[in-house]
């Protein structure tokens, strides 16, 4: 009786040990099957944002939409709230708008490997691309009907944004702060939606670029820093549009709030 209860003992510990690695196989199963893959380095310079992320197919951005420069669009009680008297873009005298910053939820998708797209879809009104600051970039238009920023562009902070009437805060033009503090003139400023990136109004060897070297969409083809072996690329120019011309020189990736 003795022997046969030790043999019966033996089986179920048998069983149980079974059943246990079978369990571990599963569970390591699940996580593997839920890893992500690796961000490339250069989305991990939108240093602005909550969260980035990657499919294998887009890029994701999580952002407040919050600038992190001072600005008289704060709130006063905000430690980034700062009155502002003195000049804007193109030398204009600041006038404040009505307008404050709110926080918000925004998520940004563009292509992990853009391509130029035939259609070159119009830019809308709105957000068409994320700043390296986590802060959205709008195309050369002011609303309701694609009117010209004249009127817009005194209402600029020092740091070339301004907040739209629902608080969302971005800029239409060159972003002061990341030219002239986080990076440089000719420095990567972040990507518009379909997936190229954009830079700022100046080449690496320190000339000035302007509109009529550009192409109908406000870029062009060539190395830089972050891409050694080329790529198609938007520049912040001084004169219209600023930022986009005719539309997105790719197919253009979502943004949700």
């Amino acid at each position: 009786m003795n022997f046969k209860k030790t043999q019966i003992g033996k089986l179920i510990i048998a069983v149980s040990l079974t059943m246990n690695l079978v369990s571990c196989k599963e569970e390591e199963a699940v996580t593997t099957s839920t890893t992500s893959t690796e961000v490339p380095a250069v989305y991990k310079k939108v240093y602005g944002a909550t969260s980035i992320t990657s499919d294998g197919t887009y890029i994701t951005f999580k952002t407040k939409n919050l600038p992190d420069h001072k600005s008289p669009y704060y709130a006063t009680s905000n430690a980034l709230y700062e009155a502002y008297i003195g000049t804007t873009f193109g030398g204009n005298t600041f006038k404040k708008n009505p307008n404050t910053i709110s926080e918000l939820s925004v998520t940004v998708k563009i292509p992990l490997n853009p391509k130029v797209d035939a259609t070159h879809a119009a830019t809308p009104l709105g957000a068409i691309g994320i700043a390296l600051n986590g802060v959205a970039f709008f195309n050369q238009y002011a609303g309701p009907n694609n009117q010209a920023l004249t009127n817009e562009i005194v209402s600029f902070d020092k740091y070339y944004g301004h907040p739209q009437n629902s608080g969302v805060y971005h800029y239409h033009v060159e972003p002061l702060y990341l030219t002239t503090v986080k990076s440089t003139k000719s420095g990567l400023m972040g990507f518009l939606l379909d997936g190229f990136p954009v830079y700022g109004p100046q080449e690496e060897n320190g000339t000035t670029v302007t509109s009529s070297q550009l192409d109908a969409y406000h870029g062009h083809t060539h190395t830089t820093i972050d891409y050694p072996n080329g790529t198609y690329h938007y520049h912040f120019t001084a004169d219209a549009p600023y930022l986009n011309g005719s539309g997105y020189y790719g197919t253009p990736g979502t943004i949700t709030q």
